[in-house]
């Protein structure tokens, strides 16, 4: 479904580019969302986690977009770790009393539109047709 190809793309690039970022500017993107990277042990696990991992998930999205049959599976990738950064990043707007936060309320709102296109997405193509397995079919 080309849409889903779009979509997959536009969230490589996306994952892809903060990735890198965060991985070679660690000190710098932190900042953006207001982290002070005190310690080099910081600096190590923000390359890590916000770089190396985004750009694996990149990677993962990738194969999804190549091999048709990752398809689904990358969705609903997409699906669960989208709403849990949504409903983290809201919570934690709510009990840090962080309306004014402009970059979370941006993040938030890219995390609920990638979730329900995500959403959206998975039921389109449970609707054309092939069933959803499960491992306890056989």
């Amino acid at each position: 479904m080309l849409i889903a190809r779009v979509f997959l793309a536009v969230q490589i690039l996306v994952l892809a580019g903060f990735g890198v970022a965060y991985f070679l500017r660690p000190q710098e993107m932190g900042a953006v969302s207001g982290m002070l990277l005190m310690e080099a042990a910081a600096v190590t696990d923000v390359r890590a986690y916000y770089g190396a991992l985004q750009i694996g998930m990149a990677v993962f999205l990738g194969l999804g977009l190549w091999l048709r049959d990752l398809t689904r599976p990358v969705l609903l990738l997409l699906l669960v770790l989208y709403t849990s950064l949504a409903l983290g990043r809201i919570v934690g707007l709510w009990l840090d009393g962080g309306a004014q936060q402009t970059f979370n309320l941006w993040a938030a709102l890219f995390e609920i539109v990638s979730a329900g296109v995500a959403g959206w997405l998975l039921q389109r193509l449970r609707g054309r047709g092939e069933p959803q397995r499960y491992a306890t079919d056989e």
